[in-house]
């Protein structure tokens, strides 16, 4: 008896199909909502939990450090809080297709080279969820490490403050990660607020990060946004390292101490449409060398900053170490006692069809009304370039000596060094419409 084998082929490949149906029916059914009290052994029910089911904490204190092994939701109901009694992380998820929710999380471990966190992923994982939790201790909020499409969202982080900043753990902290979703976050007195490294598409969005050292500190990634966040108090609003790729747009950096926004070896990317107020360094800490930058554009190239506004930083915008080939349009510089810092023999053109920047401090006038001075607007001069690298020299500004030097490299433009020139100055600040966006995640939560 002949067989066709074309037939055999069939029947297998549906056999499979309606054992992987039936399966996964199976567990819709076997997928049970267990309330959980806080007498309970909550590890003994994590441990007895099935894949699917949703363990509901009860108000009350559980005490000790807990490992999910099971792809579960866990979630509190208010008062609901995980102590874990100052030692190890407070929750540990060793799987894929965990939900963490509505939980209040305190007194984990400060070993920070234990990664001691709030919650912790330290294995391959997927499709987790952390959302709606209260977390505050001394080490670590958020670890996440290993996984793909993470979301992480309108939690309330807070570390200590009576620890120095160099002793406490990062607020949500993304090593190796893929397609996260980070947003709404509300982080305070960590170390850095969102500290993502080696990690890719990713989205920070909408979150508030104060009272630490960096807000955001990116760190080797590539393909992430950056997209409407607030930081305050902080050593620097965002510190942006060795990434490429990059769309930071609609940010807000407010008081800041040495930095609103710091760009090291970033390539490839756009800067655009953040807002930058007030960052100077308080007296106690001044030392030679050390002011509030608005900008700082490290080692960085082709890249776009456009449209961002830096008001009242003790330098507007300080490039060095090569960064250049980079377009810069469409900015406002104001208020800013030293509006650029450039010391290079390179010229610059921070303009790009027909459009430059605005100055607060530009004396140029508009005849024909076009909105763009008929002069152009040069920030820096041979004096400027000799105070930077000596900066003793600070004390002669005002001398006739150094009134002589300017006016004769302005009478001379020749005896001047290249360096930034903006050929269209702006008359006024550009309107600029704040970038906002809707509350809804690109994953499901």
């Amino acid at each position: 008896m002949k067989v066709n084998s074309s037939k055999i082929h069939s029947w297998k490949i549906k056999t499979a199909l309606l054992i992987t149906v039936f399966t996964l029916f199976q567990s819709g059914l076997s997928a049970a909502v267990l309330t959980i009290k806080s007498t309970d052994n909550l590890q003994q029910q994590l441990d007895l939990a099935s894949t699917g089911d949703t363990l509901q904490l009860d108000a009350g204190e559980y005490r000790g450090n807990f490992v999910i092994r099971h792809g579960i939701t866990l979630i509190g109901k208010e008062n609901t809080t995980i102590n874990a009694l100052g030692k190890g992380h407070a929750l540990r998820l060793l799987t894929s297709n965990i939900s963490i929710k509505n939980l209040n999380i305190i007194n984990w471990g400060d070993n920070l080279t234990a990664q001691n966190a709030a919650i912790y992923v330290g294995q391959k994982s997927d499709h987790l969820i952390i959302k709606n939790n209260n977390l505050k201790g001394d080490g670590f909020g958020i670890w996440v490490q290993d996984s793909n499409q993470v979301l992480i969202a309108n939690n309330h982080i807070q570390g200590n403050p009576k620890l120095r900043s160099a002793d406490r753990g990062n607020g949500i902290q993304l090593s190796v990660v893929t397609n996260a979703d980070v947003v709404g976050n509300d982080v305070s007195f960590t170390r850095d607020g969102l500290y993502i490294i080696s990690s890719q598409n990713s989205l920070l969005r909408n979150n508030s990060l104060h009272d630490l050292r960096y807000g955001v500190h990116y760190m080797y990634s590539y393909d992430n946004k950056v997209l409407n966040n607030l930081t305050y108090n902080t050593r620097a609003g965002y510190a942006l390292m060795s990434s490429k790729n990059l769309q930071v747009s609609g940010n807000e950096s407010r008081d800041s101490e040495d930095y609103g926004m710091l760009l090291n070896f970033i390539t490839s990317s756009t800067i655009d449409h953040n807002r930058i107020k007030n960052v100077w360094t308080k007296p106690e800490h001044k030392v030679i060398g050390r002011q509030g930058k608005g900008l700082f554009v490290y080692n960085s190239a082709y890249n776009t900053i456009s449209y961002n506004t830096i008001n009242t930083a003790e330098i507007g915008i300080h490039l060095t170490a090569g960064s250049e080939n980079s377009k810069i349009f469409g900015n406002s510089f104001i208020n800013n006692p030293v509006q650029v810092k450039y010391v290079s023999n390179k010229e610059q053109e921070w303009s790009h069809n027909g459009r430059g920047n605005y100055w607060s401090n530009y004396l140029g006038w508009d005849l024909d009304n076009n909105g763009t001075g008929d002069t152009p607007f040069e920030p820096n001069d041979g004096i400027d370039k000799l105070i930077w690298q000596y900066p003793e020299a600070k004390v002669l500004l005002d001398s006739p000596a150094v009134l002589l030097l300017r006016w004769i490299q302005k009478q001379f433009p020749v005896l001047k060094p290249a360096g930034v020139k903006d050929s269209f100055p702006l008359m006024l600040p550009p309107k600029v419409e704040t970038k906002t966006l809707n509350s809804t995640y690109r994953l499901k939560g």
